[in-house]
């Protein structure tokens, strides 16, 4: 026969081990898993478009062409 302080104690250590858990399944099951499922789904549907980076490429370079650099600003004026 069991004593109802075995049940007690035992019916408290599943709430104990339940409460310590809980983030972690929470992030598994609940609202939040709903969500990451969802915007991986909408994610698997997303093209990478490449179009004009040629141009764009060469747009960064002529700007970086006219940035001033350390040795003509520093330069001494004697």
């Amino acid at each position: 026969m069991v004593s109802w302080v075995f049940v007690a104690l035992l019916a408290a250590a599943v709430l104990v081990l339940v409460g310590a858990e809980w983030p972690r399944l929470r992030g598994r099951l609940g609202l939040d898993a709903r969500e990451r499922r969802s915007r991986a789904k909408r994610k698997a549907n997303l093209k990478l478009l490449r179009s004009e980076s040629e141009e764009f490429a060469a747009s960064v370079e002529r700007d970086l062409s006219q940035l001033p650099t350390l040795e003509e600003r520093d330069r001494p004026t004697r």
